[in-house]
């Protein structure tokens, strides 16, 4: 049984640190903050648990599991209203929203079923 944990344990902490490689290279190519900041806030929302997890299955007892409970939920929390208040002085302070290079409502390939 300890195997599966290892085994467990060791898969979540490398997808959590796979999350947060991801979100570094989006904060790198992404064009604006508000993809940036949505980059960065769902990397630490969901890498942080992956992680956190994962530990815990490498060590497993009771009083781990329970601090395992508060940070996951602590965490979700705290990465959700982090990422709105940075997303909104990004806004108040007047930071461009990169506009779409191609848009396909624009083209008219797309339209609605509905006559106006």
């Amino acid at each position: 049984m300890n195997l599966v944990f290892d085994i467990t344990g060791n898969v979540l902490i490398v997808v959590g640190a796979l999350i947060f490689a991801s979100a570094a290279l989006g904060v790198l190519r992404f064009p604006d903050a508000y993809t940036r900041i949505s980059a960065v806030g769902t990397a630490g929302g969901l890498g942080i648990v992956f992680v956190v997890i994962g530990a815990l299955a490498l060590q497993p007892n009771i009083v781990d599991a329970v601090k395992v409970v508060l940070i996951v939920a602590l965490q979700l929390a705290t990465s959700a209203i982090g990422s709105i208040a940075i997303a909104r002085s990004a806004s108040l302070t007047g930071s461009p929203l990169r506009r779409a290079r191609y848009d396909e409502l624009e083209h008219g390939e797309l339209t609605s079923e509905r006559e106006p």
